[in-house]
């Protein structure tokens, strides 16, 4: 079984999915999810945790070497380092990483690195309290500075800072969350935001190209070819390479034709395209007496239908669903 690994029919290797283990969040950041929002999944209908291993073993087995747990927030959902454990247990698969809003991670840095969780990616958009507040709707910049210093403690390695840039928002503040992050050896990854949904379509886009070429002046950024975790970022480092900083730029420059991953839902749709409708539902599969084999082929099926890239430039209010709704 799975001896022909995934590939898409643009020619695309398929090797990393993102896991969401709730669509719940303690945050209601400005481009995410609106305030007042109700309509999640019901937890009937959220993927158990043996659902999840079952699932996730036929990906591992089909080629799958990464694996990223998302949300909404992840970490609300409880007992995850028991999910990490039947993760990491699986053969074959080789990064097992997480990414949150820090806010609960004090509580369980420890026990998800203990289960085999390697690297962790935080949403931390400002360093000014205010400007916090007024984009994630609460007082959170010094719990999500608590539980970033304690996964640090804990040993996770690398740690990623992700940055949403927004014009006159927070973009007066990249400076000084770059000069942060390369005192702490974070890596800072900023984020051009996307329009998804009516969140994302009032976050203040702004390109990233100046943006690139100020802070390579500021802090003598210099041109990186090394991958760090497979993902979208184009890396620049420090002159003594102890610190990098990405720039992900969906919208100005994408990277649809290199794009190797899938996102599953909580209650088990693939979604094929942050930027695009395609979608497979898995989950009635998993409860309705479907063999691995029929999953197997169902995957395979949903894999064709992913498209070759993203409408967001040319029609910005396609797509309706909120990114904590899709999986982050």
């Amino acid at each position: 079984m799975g001896s022909v690994k995934l590939q898409d029919r643009f020619g695309r290797s398929i090797d990393y999915v993102r896991l969401s283990v709730t669509d719940r969040c303690d945050l209601r950041c400005s481009y995410c999810m609106p305030k007042g929002f109700r309509g999640f999944e019901e937890p009937k209908d959220w993927l158990t945790f043996d659902e999840i291993e079952r699932l996730m073993g036929i990906f591992v087995r089909l080629g799958t070497r990464r694996v990223r747990l998302t949300g909404g927030e992840p970490l609300l959902r409880r007992n995850l380092p028991e999910l990490a454990r039947k993760l990491t247990a699986l053969p074959g698969l080789q990064d097992l990483s997480l990414s949150t809003n820090a806010t609960q991670l004090g509580k369980h840095a420890v026990a998800l690195r203990a289960a085999g969780v390697d690297r962790i990616n935080v949403s931390l958009d400002s360093l000014d309290r205010a400007c916090m507040q007024q984009i994630t709707g609460r007082d959170s910049l010094q719990p999500i500075l608590d539980g970033l210093m304690a996964g640090k403690a804990a040993g996770f390695d690398p740690i990623k800072i992700n940055m949403v840039a927004m014009r006159g928002i927070n973009d007066g503040q990249i400076e000084a969350m770059a000069a942060f992050c390369i005192e702490q050896q974070f890596i800072l990854r900023l984020i051009e935001a996307m329009p998804m949904g009516s969140t994302g379509r009032n976050a203040s886009y702004m390109p990233l190209g100046p943006v690139r070429e100020r802070l390579a002046a500021r802090f003598g950024l210099v041109p990186q070819a090394q991958e760090l975790g497979g993902g979208p970022a184009r890396y620049m480092a420090t002159a003594d390479g102890r610190s990098s900083i990405g720039f992900i730029t969906p919208m100005s420059q994408h990277f649809c034709a290199s794009c190797n991953r899938v996102r599953l839902s909580v209650d088990g749709t693939l979604y094929l395209c942050l930027g695009q409708e395609e979608k497979f539902a898995l989950g009635p599969m998993l409860r309705g007496g479907a063999t691995d084999a029929e999953i197997e082929a169902a995957i395979r099926a949903a894999i064709e239908l992913k498209p070759q890239q993203h409408d967001f430039n040319t029609q910005p209010d396609k797509i309706i669903r909120f990114m904590a709704q899709t999986g982050g």
